[in-house]
């Protein structure tokens, strides 16, 4: 099976994306994703062309394609909403054209959340700037992440994932990315992935799936709590998942990590470390090292 596996990587406008694909090949990476500035906040600096297109060298020297890569959105736009409805359509169409100028062709973005309004009409103003954002001739596809559930958090089942989805005009643009900790704490089973790859079919389509977040959960299933942990370490399970990352149906759809990061118990000014080239390597060997931890703190 061809595997696409990264994880969350850094973007510095000092080093641009080239930084992004050094961090990734570093953990054993084909794949990566990146926020094109802060996810707290919306403020972008100016993207280097000649970092870029060292980038492309790069990935091409180590076989990283280019349209396996992938951008998320920062967290705070909310197209649910009608008070900042305005504002996030324009920073998202901004961030589409950010993608393409970094020849990025996928955009995860987290649906939004119903404040101060009924879920129906969240989910109608969410097709509806979605609309607005997909009109232009850029070749990005936006991916509605699968969510926890957490406050009034919209996208927690795969019927309110479709009734976005149903409404968007731009078809060919628009897909899904699903994080199998949102999932498990949304109340969706991962011990049994392939019925619930038949139930997102039936609902949604397996063509619409262009990414999956691969995160193990500190919390019991349906607990709407959106915690993520280490592969191996939660609730979900190192088997359960390995299941999920080499699950046929999804082949040549890249799984990024997004687990926490380690901290390390000592006085040393960088206390906090990444885990996934450990956690890559454990995925590529299909073998799960309980002493993942003990080997990052030192």
């Amino acid at each position: 099976m061809n595997l696409i596996i990264g994880s969350h990587v850094s973007y510095k406008n000092s080093t641009g994306l080239v930084g992004s694909v050094k961090e990734a090949l570093s953990y054993g990476a084909n794949t990566f994703m990146f926020y094109t500035g802060a996810p707290q906040n919306t403020t972008r600096g100016e993207i280097d062309k000649n970092l870029t297109v060292e980038a492309f060298k790069l990935m091409k020297e180590n076989n990283i394609d280019i349209n396996k890569v992938i951008v998320h959105a920062p967290y705070i736009v909310n197209l649910a909403n009608l008070n900042n409805f305005d504002f996030s359509v324009s920073f998202l169409k901004n961030e589409v054209e950010r993608c393409n100028t970094l020849g990025i062709k996928y955009l995860v973005l987290h649906p939004g959340s119903a404040v101060n309004c009924p879920r129906e009409e969240a989910i109608k103003n969410i097709s509806d700037g979605l609309n607005l954002i997909l009109d232009n001739n850029f070749d990005v596809t936006i991916l509605l992440e699968t969510m926890a559930g957490k406050g009034n958090e919209i996208g927690k089942t795969f019927e309110e994932i479709k009734s976005i989805i149903k409404n968007i005009k731009y078809q060919n643009k628009i897909g899904v990315c699903l994080d199998t900790c949102h999932l498990n704490d949304a109340g969706y089973d991962i011990a049994n992935f392939d019925k619930l790859l038949d139930d997102f079919d039936r609902e949604i389509g397996l063509n619409k799936v262009g990414c999956i977040h691969v995160n193990d959960s500190k919390n019991m299933r349906e607990s709407h709590k959106d915690r993520h942990e280490n592969i191996g370490f939660g609730t979900i399970g190192f088997d359960n998942l390995i299941n999920v990352i080499y699950n046929e149906r999804l082949e040549n759809i890249p799984k990024i990590l997004e687990t926490p990061y380690v901290t390390r118990d000592d006085t040393s000014k960088e206390r906090e470390f990444s885990p996934y080239k450990y956690e890559i390597q454990m995925i590529k060997d299909k073998k799960f090292d309980s002493d993942l931890i003990k080997k990052i703190r030192g």
